[in-house]
């Protein structure tokens, strides 16, 4: 007699034999027990999980002779003829082979008649997605309304192949996958009935290797009776591993130790011995992952009942384990690993990807608490402040300068004055040279004049070197950055006083061009020398700010203009010869707004005059001014902020790098505003 597999000796010959799926047997056992039995039923779910086996029981417990009952009695003809697939009236179809309308075209034609002697005609298809469109349009009508004693079971592993008309015709029953530890307790069963010894070690891995499927667990279990031999030897663990080259659950349990007590070198001796076993190291990086994960649910919840799909003595391995290490870790390593996990299963080298990936997780920084990171800067942050101009050395507010920034007890940053204001209201300082400024620190206040400095503390405090004056634009007030962090917020100045009209020297008449007469709204060529106008840069910032509430554009366009002259009279603007902007502004309709607005500023019948500059330095448009205005500003706020001890000390702390430096919007709104 040849050999019997076990997924067909221990097949289930009953809905009590069916294990993990329950919700489906207990379904279609009421449903027999109160006459509620469907004409169709669709069996969907993955290889091995029960599908065709329940068919076959749902055929015996209608056509039984003690029948229709959940419980069928195994032994009359209908019983043993189903489970031997020899009941004429009973016929198992295979989707694969009888695709087409005209397979289909005979089975109906034998659905009239009535069975030979069982109670129903019952037709099990499997891989039922097979089928064509034709042979699925031919089927719908019967499908819908079959003759009474007729009954279909579909079986698929693909649902989503089958029509939107056919699902609705059928009862669906999804069939989910086996967990490893019911797997487990009917590979038991069976290597008892077959009396053979075994640890439980070997059938985890089985049930593990298995991936919910009973069919192919009872495979694999075929596979390694077969490496026992005829002398009966136990079934272990490490041989059940080496037979189905798989890493045996110790050893992901020691690859594991050593990945989180950072020991890289013990981590590398495992995979080497992997490797030179023959282990395939994508199924090895696969379990592992999963080992991982189970970690981090060992570690983060205190019940793991059916959420550890590990027997019981696996489970308190992953418990002792996670209890030496912080969760944070645990889950820092599993995404850590998870990232590289595609890189192995698709690298030419998997071996040289695992271990590098080890490597660089054992090898991987401590984790530092946030409240541990706000514990040191506060420590940093007092001993700045400690040896600085905060300690209790200071002198009293009000009594002189500190070299430090700070003024008295409290943390007040200082601002810089203007380039020809000194604090005390005299003269303006001396601007040190840049030689004397690499040298010396920058003069003290006026204080310091009559006092003697007082003697530096042991560490320097910041203080930022004079600023320097973009040509045509004012000076630019800066701070000092805040002498406490996080706790001194910083103070910002009032606003500066608004700037004398500005005055240079340009290159035109007074009003009079090359013709003699003035130009309105057109250029004039080769005007002679001009003596030195005075150009209130204010009014025409007001009058180009009247201009952009009506006509943003424009306003962007004057913006470009060469200011040559503005006063009550009108306005005189430089553009170069045959610009694409000079035309702009040379419009009617926009000299009609420009003329408008000067006449709301200054009242009258203002002109608008434009003339041709070549030499745009004699001359700077208001972008030029606040665009160099804007880079000092950063450019000292760079400094200011690269200088400062406190951001200094920061980057050494955290490993940090200075990427970007942007201007307040007060300040962004200071520098347009000048």
């Amino acid at each position: 007699m040849s050999y019997v597999v076990l997924a067909r000796k221990w097949r289930p010959q009953s809905f009590e034999d069916l294990v993990g799926q329950g919700h489906v047997s207990a379904t279609l056992a009421n449903a027999i027990a109160r006459n509620r039995v469907a004409h169709a039923f669709l069996f969907t779910g993955v290889r091995g999980v029960g599908k065709t086996t329940s068919a076959r029981i749902l055929a015996k417990a209608l056509n039984c002779a003690n029948g229709p009952t959940a419980t069928p009695c195994q032994k009359c003809a209908p019983c043993l003829e189903i489970t031997t697939g020899s009941d004429v009236d009973v016929q198992e179809i295979d989707g694969a082979s009888y695709t087409g309308v005209d397979d289909v075209r005979k089975l109906q034609e034998s659905l009239p008649y009535r069975p030979s002697r069982d109670r129903f005609k019952i037709f099990i298809v499997d891989e039922v997605h097979m089928l064509s469109n034709n042979a699925w349009n031919a089927f719908l009508k019967t499908l819908e309304e079959p003759p009474p004693h007729v009954k279909f079971i579909f079986a698929t592993t693909e649902v989503h192949k089958i029509p939107v008309t056919i699902l609705s015709r059928c009862q669906r029953y999804d069939f989910k996958l086996l967990s490893a530890q019911t797997i487990a307790a009917r590979l038991r069963y069976v290597l008892e009935q077959e009396n053979v010894a075994f640890e439980d070690g070997a059938v985890a891995v089985i049930a593990r290797e298995a991936a919910g499927s009973m069919r192919d667990a009872m495979s694999l279990l075929d596979q390694v009776l077969a490496w026992v031999g005829v002398d009966g030897d136990k079934l272990t663990g490490e041989g059940v591993a080496r037979v189905l080259g798989v890493a045996d659950r110790s050893v992901l349990h020691g690859l594991a130790a050593a990945l989180v007590a950072g020991d890289a070198s013990g981590c590398l001796r495992i995979i080497g011995e992997l490797a030179q076993q023959g282990y395939d190291l994508p199924h090895v990086a696969r379990d592992f992952l999963a080992h991982l994960r189970d970690l981090v649910v060992a570690k983060v919840c205190d019940d793991v009942t059916g959420l550890l799909d590990l027997a019981d003595s696996e489970v308190a391995d992953v418990k002792a384990l996670a209890a030496k290490t912080d969760g944070d870790d645990l889950a820092r390593l599993h995404q850590g690993f998870s990232r590289s996990f595609d890189d192995i299963v698709r690298s030419g080298q998997p071996r040289a990807s695992l271990e590098m990936a080890l490597v660089r997780l054992a090898r991987r920084p401590a984790l530092i608490p946030v409240d541990e990171l706000l514990r040191r800067l506060g420590d940093l942050e007092r001993r700045l402040v400690g040896t600085g101009g905060g300690s209790s050395s200071a002198p009293a507010a009000g009594s002189g300068p500190d070299r430090g920034g700070m003024r008295g007890p409290q943390a007040v940053p200082p601002m810089r004055r203007n380039a020809g204001e000194h604090e005390s209201g005299g003269p303006p300082a001396r601007r040190a040279s840049p030689a004397e400024s690499s040298a010396d620190p920058p003069p003290a206040r006026a204080a310091a004049d009559v006092a003697p400095p007082a003697p530096a503390p042991a560490r320097p405090q910041f203080s930022p070197p004079p600023m320097p004056v973009a040509r045509g634009a004012a000076e630019v007030a800066t701070f000092a950055p805040p002498s406490t962090f996080p706790t001194a917020p910083p103070v910002r100045p009032p606003a500066p006083p608004a700037p004398p009209p500005r005055t240079y020297t340009n290159g035109a008449s007074n009003g009079t061009h090359a013709n003699g007469t003035h130009a309105n709204g057109a250029y004039t060529n080769g005007a002679p020398a001009r003596p030195a106008v005075s150009v209130d840069l204010t009014a025409w910032r007001s009058v180009l700010e009247l201009v952009r509430a009506k006509r943003p554009p424009l306003a962007s366009v004057l913006e470009h203009a060469a200011l040559i002259r503005i006063d009550s009279d009108g306005v005189v603007l430089g553009f170069e010869p045959n610009s694409f902007l000079g035309k702009q502004a040379q419009e009617p309709a926009a000299i009609d707004a420009l003329r408008a607005a000067l006449a709301t500023h200054f009242g009258g019948r203002p002109e608008v005059t434009f003339e041709g500059v070549r030499d745009r330095g004699a001359a700077p448009t208001l972008a030029q001014l606040d665009s160099a205005d804007r880079k000092v500003r950063l450019e000292n706020a760079r400094r200011a902020i690269v200088e400062h001890p406190l951001v200094t000390a920061a980057i050494e702390l955290l490993g940090a790098e200075l990427r970007d430096v942007r201007l307040s919007a007060e300040d962004a709104e200071l520098a347009h505003s000048r």
